[in-house]
Protein backbone atom coordinates (compact mmCIF):
# COMPACT_ATOMS: atom_id res chain seq x y z
CA UNK A 1 0.00 0.00 0.00
CA UNK A 2 3.12 2.18 0.22
CA UNK A 3 2.55 4.92 -2.38
CA UNK A 4 5.47 7.84 -2.70
CA UNK A 5 3.73 11.42 -1.99
CA UNK A 6 0.79 10.04 -0.96
CA UNK A 7 0.38 11.42 2.62
CA UNK A 8 -3.19 10.04 3.38
CA UNK A 9 -4.06 7.59 5.82
CA UNK A 10 -3.53 4.05 5.01
CA UNK A 11 -6.79 3.57 5.53
CA UNK A 12 -8.10 5.99 2.79
CA UNK A 13 -5.81 4.47 0.69
CA UNK A 14 -7.34 1.41 0.84
CA UNK A 15 -10.41 2.12 0.82
CA UNK A 16 -10.04 4.18 -2.88
CA UNK A 17 -8.28 0.87 -4.27
CA UNK A 18 -11.20 -1.52 -3.37
CA UNK A 19 -13.59 1.00 -4.52
CA UNK A 20 -11.73 0.76 -7.76
CA UNK A 21 -11.76 -2.64 -7.72
CA UNK A 22 -15.28 -2.53 -7.40
CA UNK A 23 -15.74 -0.25 -10.44
CA UNK A 24 -14.06 -2.82 -12.55
CA UNK A 25 -16.31 -5.39 -11.26
CA UNK A 26 -13.46 -7.46 -9.79
CA UNK A 27 -16.85 -8.07 -7.38
CA UNK A 28 -20.42 -7.57 -9.01
CA UNK A 29 -22.78 -5.76 -7.13
CA UNK A 30 -24.99 -8.39 -4.87
CA UNK A 31 -21.73 -10.40 -4.55
CA UNK A 32 -19.86 -10.84 -1.32
CA UNK A 33 -15.94 -9.20 -0.75
CA UNK A 34 -13.07 -11.22 1.26
CA UNK A 35 -13.41 -10.79 4.71
CA UNK A 36 -11.42 -8.31 6.65
CA UNK A 37 -8.79 -11.15 7.25
CA UNK A 38 -8.18 -11.49 3.85
CA UNK A 39 -8.51 -8.11 2.78
CA UNK A 40 -5.65 -7.47 5.23
CA UNK A 41 -3.69 -10.14 4.15
CA UNK A 42 -4.10 -9.44 0.25
CA UNK A 43 -2.98 -6.03 1.09
CA UNK A 44 -0.27 -6.11 3.52
CA UNK A 45 -1.76 -3.87 6.12
CA UNK A 46 -3.34 -4.47 9.73
CA UNK A 47 -7.07 -5.46 10.42
CA UNK A 48 -7.91 -2.51 11.91
CA UNK A 49 -7.05 -0.54 8.67
CA UNK A 50 -9.09 -3.20 6.12
CA UNK A 51 -12.08 -2.83 9.02
CA UNK A 52 -11.62 1.33 8.65
CA UNK A 53 -11.76 1.28 5.07
CA UNK A 54 -14.43 -1.12 4.94
CA UNK A 55 -16.13 1.33 7.35
CA UNK A 56 -15.81 3.99 4.43
CA UNK A 57 -16.96 1.96 1.57
CA UNK A 58 -20.36 1.05 4.06
CA UNK A 59 -21.05 4.83 4.70
CA UNK A 60 -20.53 5.77 1.07
CA UNK A 61 -23.10 2.83 0.12
CA UNK A 62 -20.79 0.84 -1.77
CA UNK A 63 -20.86 -2.23 0.24
CA UNK A 64 -23.42 -3.71 2.95
CA UNK A 65 -22.89 -5.90 5.71
CA UNK A 66 -25.56 -8.49 6.18
CA UNK A 67 -25.46 -10.00 9.52
CA UNK A 68 -24.48 -13.56 9.93
CA UNK A 69 -23.59 -13.86 5.74
CA UNK A 70 -20.86 -11.14 4.86
CA UNK A 71 -20.17 -8.16 3.54
CA UNK A 72 -21.23 -7.35 -0.08
CA UNK A 73 -21.18 -5.15 -2.98
CA UNK A 74 -24.23 -3.00 -2.84
CA UNK A 75 -26.77 -2.75 -5.55
CA UNK A 76 -28.93 0.24 -4.91
CA UNK A 77 -32.62 -0.30 -4.96
CA UNK A 78 -34.40 1.97 -7.86
CA UNK A 79 -37.59 0.22 -8.49
CA UNK A 80 -40.02 2.74 -6.51
CA UNK A 81 -37.61 5.68 -6.31
CA UNK A 82 -40.22 8.10 -8.06
CA UNK A 83 -42.77 7.11 -5.77
CA UNK A 84 -40.64 8.47 -3.33
CA UNK A 85 -42.34 12.17 -4.61
CA UNK A 86 -44.93 11.37 -6.47
CA UNK A 87 -48.33 9.06 -5.63
CA UNK A 88 -49.74 6.83 -8.03
CA UNK A 89 -52.95 5.36 -6.45
CA UNK A 90 -54.90 2.95 -8.25
CA UNK A 91 -58.77 2.44 -8.45
CA UNK A 92 -58.56 -0.22 -6.03
CA UNK A 93 -56.34 2.25 -3.83
CA UNK A 94 -52.98 0.43 -4.19
CA UNK A 95 -49.70 2.15 -4.94
CA UNK A 96 -47.81 1.13 -7.68
CA UNK A 97 -45.05 2.20 -9.53
CA UNK A 98 -45.85 3.80 -13.04
CA UNK A 99 -44.99 1.79 -16.25
CA UNK A 100 -42.86 3.08 -19.36
CA UNK A 101 -42.89 3.97 -23.18
CA UNK A 102 -40.02 5.36 -25.18
CA UNK A 103 -41.36 7.41 -26.97
CA UNK A 104 -38.10 8.71 -29.01
CA UNK A 105 -34.56 7.36 -29.37
CA UNK A 106 -32.09 9.10 -30.61
CA UNK A 107 -28.21 9.77 -31.40
CA UNK A 108 -27.24 14.01 -31.35
CA UNK A 109 -24.88 16.12 -30.46
CA UNK A 110 -25.33 16.62 -26.70
CA UNK A 111 -26.34 20.23 -25.42
CA UNK A 112 -24.07 22.24 -23.86
CA UNK A 113 -26.01 21.56 -20.36
CA UNK A 114 -25.77 17.91 -21.06
CA UNK A 115 -22.25 17.55 -21.76
CA UNK A 116 -21.63 19.39 -18.32
CA UNK A 117 -23.47 16.94 -16.63
CA UNK A 118 -22.30 13.78 -17.90
CA UNK A 119 -18.70 15.27 -17.95
CA UNK A 120 -18.09 14.77 -21.63
CA UNK A 121 -16.78 17.41 -23.76
CA UNK A 122 -19.02 19.89 -25.66
CA UNK A 123 -20.41 18.47 -29.01
CA UNK A 124 -20.11 15.19 -28.18
CA UNK A 125 -22.63 12.48 -29.36
CA UNK A 126 -25.01 11.73 -26.42
CA UNK A 127 -28.14 9.04 -26.84
CA UNK A 128 -31.43 11.17 -25.97
CA UNK A 129 -34.63 9.13 -25.01
CA UNK A 130 -38.00 10.46 -24.67
CA UNK A 131 -40.35 8.42 -21.99
CA UNK A 132 -44.02 8.68 -21.17
CA UNK A 133 -44.94 6.65 -18.04
CA UNK A 134 -48.31 5.79 -17.53
CA UNK A 135 -50.68 4.88 -14.35
CA UNK A 136 -54.09 2.84 -15.60
CA UNK A 137 -53.25 4.12 -19.07
CA UNK A 138 -53.29 7.72 -17.74
CA UNK A 139 -50.05 9.63 -19.05
CA UNK A 140 -48.07 10.80 -15.16
CA UNK A 141 -44.62 11.34 -16.03
CA UNK A 142 -42.28 12.58 -19.15
CA UNK A 143 -38.78 11.79 -19.17
CA UNK A 144 -36.01 13.13 -21.02
CA UNK A 145 -32.49 10.78 -20.43
CA UNK A 146 -29.76 11.78 -21.50
CA UNK A 147 -26.62 9.20 -22.36
CA UNK A 148 -22.99 9.07 -23.17
CA UNK A 149 -23.43 7.61 -26.95
CA UNK A 150 -19.93 5.56 -26.76
CA UNK A 151 -21.01 3.72 -23.87
CA UNK A 152 -24.87 2.84 -24.04
CA UNK A 153 -24.55 2.56 -28.05
CA UNK A 154 -26.59 -0.91 -27.65
CA UNK A 155 -29.38 1.41 -25.97
CA UNK A 156 -30.11 2.79 -30.27
CA UNK A 157 -30.83 -1.04 -31.00
CA UNK A 158 -32.49 -2.29 -27.87
CA UNK A 159 -36.33 -3.88 -28.55
CA UNK A 160 -39.22 -2.09 -27.63
CA UNK A 161 -40.19 -4.79 -25.05
CA UNK A 162 -37.19 -4.63 -23.32
CA UNK A 163 -38.55 -4.66 -19.30
CA UNK A 164 -39.90 -1.07 -17.63
CA UNK A 165 -36.43 -0.08 -15.71
CA UNK A 166 -33.96 0.87 -16.93
CA UNK A 167 -30.87 0.61 -15.53
CA UNK A 168 -30.89 -3.66 -15.44
CA UNK A 169 -30.89 -2.70 -19.27
CA UNK A 170 -27.63 -0.46 -18.90
CA UNK A 171 -25.93 -3.36 -16.91
CA UNK A 172 -26.91 -5.83 -19.48
CA UNK A 173 -26.25 -4.45 -22.63
CA UNK A 174 -23.57 -1.75 -22.05
CA UNK A 175 -22.06 -3.25 -18.41
CA UNK A 176 -23.19 -0.15 -17.10
CA UNK A 177 -24.20 -0.50 -13.64
CA UNK A 178 -25.70 2.82 -11.62
CA UNK A 179 -23.98 3.00 -7.66
CA UNK A 180 -26.35 6.26 -6.52
CA UNK A 181 -28.12 8.77 -7.36
CA UNK A 182 -29.03 12.87 -6.58
CA UNK A 183 -31.74 13.96 -7.35
CA UNK A 184 -32.89 18.24 -7.34
CA UNK A 185 -36.65 18.76 -7.12
CA UNK A 186 -38.30 21.94 -8.58
CA UNK A 187 -40.98 23.32 -9.17
CA UNK A 188 -42.24 24.49 -12.90
CA UNK A 189 -44.93 25.18 -15.23
CA UNK A 190 -46.07 22.55 -18.46
CA UNK A 191 -44.95 23.68 -21.98
CA UNK A 192 -46.91 23.01 -24.70
CA UNK A 193 -45.35 20.09 -25.96
CA UNK A 194 -45.18 18.31 -22.68
CA UNK A 195 -48.51 19.64 -21.56
CA UNK A 196 -49.99 17.72 -24.85
CA UNK A 197 -48.33 14.40 -23.88
CA UNK A 198 -49.58 14.63 -20.09
CA UNK A 199 -52.73 15.74 -21.14
CA UNK A 200 -52.88 18.97 -19.27
CA UNK A 201 -53.22 22.80 -20.26
CA UNK A 202 -49.91 24.82 -21.35
CA UNK A 203 -48.77 26.67 -18.46
CA UNK A 204 -50.65 24.11 -15.49
CA UNK A 205 -47.78 23.74 -12.48
CA UNK A 206 -45.76 20.26 -12.68
CA UNK A 207 -42.80 19.15 -10.56
CA UNK A 208 -39.01 18.58 -11.78
CA UNK A 209 -37.08 15.98 -10.77
CA UNK A 210 -33.56 16.32 -12.27
CA UNK A 211 -31.73 12.84 -11.88
CA UNK A 212 -27.80 12.54 -12.12
CA UNK A 213 -26.67 8.54 -11.80
CA UNK A 214 -23.59 7.64 -10.71
CA UNK A 215 -21.47 4.09 -11.59
CA UNK A 216 -19.05 2.89 -9.11
CA UNK A 217 -16.33 4.59 -10.24
CA UNK A 218 -18.00 7.92 -9.70
CA UNK A 219 -18.30 8.87 -13.46
CA UNK A 220 -22.32 10.11 -14.61
CA UNK A 221 -24.22 7.74 -16.57
CA UNK A 222 -27.61 9.30 -16.71
CA UNK A 223 -28.99 12.32 -16.75
CA UNK A 224 -32.86 12.58 -15.98
CA UNK A 225 -35.33 15.30 -15.95
CA UNK A 226 -38.76 13.77 -15.29
CA UNK A 227 -41.50 16.23 -15.49
CA UNK A 228 -45.19 15.54 -13.82
CA UNK A 229 -48.32 17.27 -12.37
CA UNK A 230 -47.92 19.03 -9.54
CA UNK A 231 -51.54 17.97 -7.84
CA UNK A 232 -49.47 14.19 -7.30
CA UNK A 233 -46.63 15.72 -5.52
CA UNK A 234 -46.08 14.36 -2.15
CA UNK A 235 -43.20 15.45 -0.12
CA UNK A 236 -42.80 14.45 3.78
CA UNK A 237 -39.25 14.78 6.01
CA UNK A 238 -39.13 14.71 9.71
CA UNK A 239 -37.01 16.90 11.42
CA UNK A 240 -35.07 16.26 14.95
Amino acid sequence: MSEIGDRRPIYRRLRDQLAAEIARNTWHPGEPIPTEAEIAARYEVAIGTARKALDLLVSDSLIERVQGSGTFVRRPRFETAVVRFIRYYGSAGDRRSPSSRILKREKILGPNEVAEALRVNKGTKVIHLVRLRTYEEKPVLIEDIWLDAKRFGPILTMKDNEPQLLYPIYEALCGEIVARAEETITIGTAGVAEAELLGLETGTPVVNIARLAFGYDDRPIEWRCSRGPGWDFHYKVEIR
